[in-house]
């Protein structure tokens, strides 16, 4: 048996360039810190809310448009103090991500080949594009790895205080994105294991104590708009009256899978091969891989917490059952499976290396091209205005830029995504 560190970058000798590698992509997350505002539909809708509150809102925008208060809070503690512009919410991303990466290392602190961890995360190509945009991803990265993190110190040390702390740390992330409910039944699942002898004791004794558990789960079916969970189950009920079927759903969420594993864009391919060809690739890679990450994670005899692997299942079940499709929904858990594999030891058959050897190659290389575009992007403006989100928003940014859209074909100026960039852009 062999660690995937020493299989997929041979050991000892490479140590120095495993190291200068994490330095280099440290650096050009930095460099990327310097990039234009980039925009995306849902950064416009967390700015047209933060307007909405701050001042008025714009005449485009919903006033009763609902996102959760967590990165709307966020921006209105830069606006209010002078530094919402494109560097400072990349830097904060950037130190979220960092801050993710500790938490991360010190629950696999049993792992002895952290710089592949490291390098398996910082390489990935949708943790490469959503650290540069305005978006809630990585603020809940954060505080949902810290929670996991305090937890785990709960269980270790057993004090209270670490408890209350991955608690704390929980609401704040259900507060940045409801997905976070996915890790409150984590933390609540972890203390029951915890304590599940005295817990069965305890309610044999106590009804008084069972009786304040059900009032605790009727004052939150009481509270839930106010939670925000009416809006979140109310997207459910929505998409599949419009038409979504649940296998439909199930095959996006493969295909996601294997955009994060093969590590670039599912259009990208989907624009290379012919297209049933392209959604067949990714979605059979995809459930190939999380097939995998099941066995490694849940099946196979291991060390991982009893804590990750709760929240990876509430997790991987929630989003399953997701009905939308977009890789970034799984940015916040790519350091947690990132950690799975660095501490899981595989078979040294040709049959199980050879392709584990491959994938790794084309991770690998996708995810320097992908810092490398992405770098490149960010120093150049005429390329960023022309590409950037697919190129919807190339008008705003070349008015921006240039004064004028440099395209013969354009016929529409979006007022309010030209009063964001003047208003946020570095």
């Amino acid at each position: 048996m062999i660690k995937p560190s020493v299989d997929m970058i041979p050991g000892g000798q490479y140590l120095r360039l495993q190291q200068w590698t994490v330095y280099l992509l440290a650096g050009l997350f930095f460099i990327n810190c310097f990039t234009p505002l980039r925009l995306h539909f849902d950064m416009l809708r967390y700015f047209a809310i933060k307007d909405c509150i701050e001042a008025v809102c714009p005449p485009t925008a919903d006033p009763n448009d609902y996102m959760p208060f967590g990165y709307t809070a966020l921006l209105l503690t830069l606006s209010k103090i002078g530094i919402l512009k494109s560097f400072s919410i990349v830097f904060i991303n950037c130190l979220y991500l960092l801050g993710g990466l500790y938490f991360v290392r010190k629950v696999f602190a049993y792992v002895h080949s952290p710089l592949f961890f490291f390098i398996l995360v910082l390489l990935n190509c949708t943790i490469i594009k959503f650290v540069t945009h305005p978006l809630s991803e990585l603020q809940y990265l954060f505080f949902s790895l810290a929670a996991v993190y305090a937890f785990h110190q709960f269980v270790r040390v057993k004090k209270i205080g670490y408890l209350l702390l991955a608690f704390l740390l929980a609401a704040l992330a259900f507060l940045t994105r409801t997905v976070g409910i996915a890790l409150m039944a984590a933390l609540c699942a972890g203390l029951i294991w915890e304590y599940r002898l005295q817990l069965i004791a305890l309610f044999r004794k106590s009804r008084m104590l069972l009786a304040l558990l059900v009032l605790c789960i009727i004052s939150i079916i009481i509270f839930s708009r106010q939670l925000g969970l009416d809006h979140y189950t109310a997207v459910f009920s929505r998409q599949f009256q419009e038409g979504v079927s649940f296998m439909e759903m199930i095959g996006w969420h493969f295909s996601e899978w294997g955009e994060i594993c093969i590590n670039t864009s599912g259009v990208k391919i989907i624009n290379i091969l012919p297209v049933p060809v392209g959604k067949w690739l990714l979605s059979g890679t995809g459930f190939l891989m999380i097939s995998g990450f099941i066995y490694i994670c849940f099946i196979k005899k291991s060390r991982i917490p009893f804590i990750v692997k709760a929240y990876l299942f509430f997790y991987i079940l929630l989003m399953f059952n997701w009905p939308f499709a977009d890789p970034r929904f799984w940015v916040p858990v790519i350091p947690l499976i990132a950690g799975v594999v660095a501490q899981t030891s595989f078979s040294r058959t040709f049959w199980i290396r050879f392709p584990l050897r491959a994938l790794f190659i084309v991770y690998t290389g996708f995810g320097i091209l992908s810092m490398g575009y992405m770098t490149y992007t960010s120093l150049n403006k005429k390329v960023f205005s022309r590409n950037e989100a697919a190129g919807v928003y190339r008008n705003e940014y070349e008015t921006f830029f240039y004064g004028k859209p440099l395209s013969d074909t354009a016929t529409r100026i979006d007022p309010y995504v030209m009063s964001v960039l003047r208003r946020y852009d570095r």
